[in-house]
Parts: structure tokens; sequence; C-alpha cells
């Protein structure tokens, strides 16, 4: 089908607003329209046809109804008055999508930035009724496009309603306006004065996800298998008493497991996991997976355990786990960003290996470089394994699991977290867990802040803990892009309550704070703040500018933290891959 041909097809077929729909439009959604196209894909082509699919073939994969969906349901809203709609498209997009010009918009002279993009106006008049507008391509271009609506008569009081998808923000149109939502930093500049003040309808960036197709199609080097594999420990209780079991199989198994007993004894115990379906729909070689997560509780404080899951039951087998004893003294360890980096598996068995120990682990953010694909995960997994089936793994998501505005969704289908934190933000992604003395926020930093700020100060004051750690992505401080949203929302309450330690990544290098309590260096650690960057990746090598504020800084390490808690008494390190100590200081409380 040559561009002509398509172009003179959608025109008869797309015919934008205020038009009779066909039946199969009201009905049909873009994701059914994926959907059912994908699986049919599966059905008729191998695995290196689906590698190479280009646009025009992909365009072929779709009858006359389908590309109608796809040209007419991404983005509908209600307009009750004539309206002017501009649609401002990156000129970094190398492909037009597919309906734009065919619908009737029209490319006017002028144009908009923000600081990495120009982005072209298109424009299309309305009359009052239905706005339909199409997909942003099949490619999966990383910045979509976004929306301004003004009333043709600027007389007209214009009100926007019934919008796809749901809860549509509007906001004006102007200088310093942000477009997507999940990077509210990214502003406009020279916006035409003649579009100022329209309502815009900003987007998120990985919207484009919803409709990819060329170049979406992966493979993952861990597939599953009727064997259990990816087990791994995390809390969603009280540490001392219980302990989450979680692995996965593939689809031919229906049930799950967990048999485990104290170390030397022959009280077997058996929990029953709870299970559910995985689907990544691009994943060639294993786009359905069934995951499993066994909860044992009433477990005994101070106690070696030994657990098999069935249909396993040779004891010789087993992995171990430990529950805290009933004192003041631990240790941990945690990382910044990790990407699934086979170098993160190696440093994670060194860790272990130097640590033995260490009661848990902890990621501080992007532990994979985009949340929404499943084979990531499973190199996370894969990488670490003789690991996280012997220590809990708790993490908060960064803004590559939560990729691009869609959502963490896969990040929480992985970890079963306490549900204890605040609403507005999905449950498990900021939570709370008291291990011994020490109370850790584990907070998402790409959600909310707002939401969140109360729910800190309410954990704060009623805990008792020795210790408070907090731990999130973004760093308040740091060189290249501070957080002063997080340092006005958090930081107050943090000095309020005098937090310890708080541990971020996202920067990719390492810096230790001076203590801190109002934006100030203060004398000490027991009146002030250390604020932690790190990553347990190979970091850039850049030229970084001054921070007053410092105490310590590396750009050429991957690391790890290995935190000493006993009673009173804190004693930190940061350790390289070969296991040199690169940062070390004691915390006495007084």
């Amino acid at each position: 089908m040559n561009n002509r041909v398509l172009n003179f097809f959608l025109l008869f077929f797309l015919l934008g607003a205020c038009s009779p729909k066909q039946e199969s439009t009201k009905t049909k959604t873009v994701a059914q329209v994926m959907d059912g196209v994908i699986t049919s894909l599966y059905a008729t082509m191998s695995e290196a046809e689906l590698e190479f699919i280009d646009r025009q073939k992909a365009l072929s994969f779709f009858n006359e109804s389908d590309l109608n969906v796809l040209a007419t349901r991404h983005w509908v809203f209600d307009v009750n008055v004539p309206a002017v709609v501009s649609i401002m498209r990156s000129e970094g997009q190398k492909t037009m999508p597919f309906w734009l010009e065919s619908s009737g918009f029209e490319k006017t002279k002028m144009t908009m930035q923000n600081e990495f993009h120009t982005y072209e106006v298109w424009q299309k008049k309305f009359d009052k009724g239905t706005v339909e507008l199409g997909i942003n391509g099949l490619e999966n271009f990383a910045y979509h496009y976004f929306v301004s609506v003004a009333p043709q008569n600027k007389s007209d009081n214009l009100v926007l309603s019934n919008f796809i998808p749901e809860n549509q923000p509007v906001s004006v149109l102007d200088d310093g306006a942000f477009t997507y939502r999940d990077w509210t930093e990214l502003v406009l500049f020279n916006v035409p004065e003649e579009m100022k003040g329209q309502k815009l309808l900003n987007t998120i960036r990985g919207r484009g996800k919803e409709s990819h197709l060329v170049g979406a199609f992966r493979k993952t080097i861990f597939p599953s298998s009727a064997q259990p594999d990816q087990v791994m420990l995390t809390w969603s209780s009280d540490p001392a008493s219980g302990v989450d079991v979680q692995w996965r199989t593939n689809t031919t198994v229906e049930s799950g497991e967990v048999k485990f007993r104290l170390v030397g004894s022959n009280d077997v115990q058996q929990v029953k996991a709870e299970k559910f379906v995985m689907e990544d729909r691009e994943l060639m070689n294993d786009r359905f997976v069934h995951r499993f997560t066994a909860k044992l509780r009433n477990l005994s404080p101070g106690s070696n355990y030994e657990y098999l899951i069935a249909p396993e039951n040779d004891w010789a087998q087993a992995c171990t786990f430990s529950t805290p004893e009933n004192d003041d003294a631990f240790s941990f360890v945690w990382f910044g960003d990790v990407h699934n980096r086979k170098e993160f598996g190696d440093l994670h068995q060194k860790a272990e290996v130097a640590h033995p120990e260490a009661a848990f682990y902890m990621i501080a953010g992007d532990l994979v470089n985009d949340g929404l694909y499943r084979n990531q995960w499973d190199e996370l997994f894969g990488f670490s394994k003789d690991v996280i089936c012997r220590k809990p793994l708790m993490n908060v998501p960064g803004n590559h699991d939560n990729r691009l505005g869609l959502g963490s969704k896969m990040y929480r289908d992985m970890f079963s977290y306490p549900t204890n934190g605040p609403e507005g933000v999905p449950q498990e992604q900021t939570y709370s867990f008291v291990y011994k003395n020490t109370l850790f926020l584990m907070l998402d930093a790409t959600s909310s802040l707002d939401a969140q700020t109360g729910w800190i100060e309410s954990q704060l004051a009623q805990t008792s803990a020795t210790w408070k750690i907090a731990v999130f992505h973004f760093p308040p401080y740091n060189w290249e892009e501070p957080y002063l949203d997080i340092q006005e929302a958090w930081l107050p309450v943090f000095d309020k309550y005098h937090v310890d330690m708080v541990f971020n990544g996202h920067i990719h290098y390492y810096m230790r704070s001076k203590p801190l309590k109002g934006g100030r260096v203060v004398d000490s650690y027991n009146d002030g703040t250390a604020y932690i960057v790190s990553l347990g990746i190979p970091g850039r090598n850049q030229e970084i500018t001054d921070e007053p504020y410092a105490a310590m800084r590396e750009q050429n390490s991957w690391l790890y933290q290995h935190i000493n808690i006993d009673g009173e008494k804190l004693f930190y390190q940061s350790v390289n891959m070969d296991g040199e100590v690169i940062d070390q200081f004691t915390i006495h409380k007084e």
C-alpha cells in the first residue's frame, strides 16, 4: 500500500470529529486492536520476521475498521462550542502519524520549544461535538504529541469534557507550562503569542507504547520453564515473624506451595501460594508467565529456616533464611541505580561474600532500564539469583521503573511489600518497615510528593525507633539537578524529626553530604542529616560542578554501601567492585 493510496483510503474512512462512528469503532479500543493484531502475528510469523517489521508492513496488518480505531480512539474529548484543535508534534519524530494529514490537520508556520525539542503546530477546526485523535505512531517515539484547544469564536466559553483516557488534566498554554505529566520540569518556551491562554491537554511521554509495533518485539535471555526460578524473599509484614517467598514458572504450572522448617527440624510446614498471570505482550519467547507469592507467618525470632518450593522434596536443595534476633545489632547493604546490568549482579554477589551477616538488601530505584519490559526484570533477578533467594530485597521505584509516565505496575507485580503507604500513591510503591531499632521510610519520589508528606510526618511522629532512614530515588541535593520540590516538601519534616540518613540514586555518581539541616551545614550528624547518592553500575565520567555541602564525591566506581548498626552506634562504608573502601564514617547517638 503506497502513501497516496493510503491517504486516499484514510480520507474516506477517517472522518475525525462530529461524525457518525462505525459500530466497531464504538466498541473497540486501541488496546484491543493492538492485542488482536499482535496475537495474530505470533500465530503467523517467525521471530525473525517479527523483529524486522517496518512501518509499511505494520500498517498492512490492520483492516479498515482497526485503522479507524487507531486514527480516532487514542485521544478523545467533547467541545461544547466550535473549536480549533492544535497538535504539537516534535520535529524529532521521523515518521508522521499516519492519520494526521488525512484527517484534515494542516501544518502551520508556528513552532514552540522545550529544552530538547522543537514542536510543529498542526491545526484543524472542529464543530461542536466530539474530537477524535489518533495514535502517536507505530514506532514508540518517546515524546508524544500534546494538544491545545481554543474556541473559534473568542467570545465563546469553551468547555472540554468526556475525555478518553479519563482524568485528563487541563491547564493553560503559555511559556513555562509543562506538557508531560511525568516530567514537569520540562517546560515550554517561545509559545506563539496567538496561542497563549489556550486550554492545554498535556500527556505522558510513554503513551506511544500503546501502539508500539515497529521494533517492538524482544526476547528474554532467561525464559521461564516448569521449574520454579526467580526465587526471591521480601517482607510485607513484621520481619521478626514473617517473610514472603516469590517465584515464577511458565503457564503449565497452575499452583504453588512452599515447604519450610527450622534448620535441623523434621517439623515441616506448608503454605499455599497466590498465583497471577503476568503478560509482556511483545516478549516473543515468553509472553505469559505465572508468578507466585507464598506468605510465611508466625515464624520464631532469631531462628534459621530452610525452605523448598514444591514439587522439590530434596532438603539438600533447600534455600535458607533467618529471622532477626531480639537485640539492636544488625547490618544491611544498599545500592543506587543498577539498571539490570550484569555488573550489578557481580557486585551484589561480592557484597554478600564480604558481608554474609547482612540481613537484607535494598535498591534506591532504577532497578531496570525500562520497567515495562519483563526481559529486563528477568536479567535483574537472573544475575542476583544466588543472593535474593536467601536475603530479602527491599526497594523503591525510580523513573526508569515508572517508565515515561506509564506507571509502575510491573514493579508492583514483581515485589510483595507492605501496604501501609498513604492514599494517593499506588500500594507497595511507598511503604515503611521497622527492622529492630530502625525505621525505614521507603518513598516513591516518582509519585505525588504532597500525597506522601503527611504520611511521612505521621510515621516519624509515631515511631520510637532509634534510627530513621529514608530511601527514595531523586536526590534533593546533587550537582546536576537539585530537586527543590523535594527540598521544600520533605526536608523540613526530616529536620523536624531528625532523619539520620537519606539514600538516593539517579545522578550516577557518589556523593555524601556533610550534616545538613535547614539547607545548611551543621556541626554533627547528630544535629543534621547525611544525604547520600550512589550507584551500583559504572558511573559517568564528566565534569561536575562544586557542591559546598559535599563531604565526599566519587565518579569512577560502582559501589555498594554497608551499614552496621549496634544500638546507638552506626558505622557506614561505601565499597567499590574491588573491595576497596572509598568512604566511611561513624555516628554515635548522644
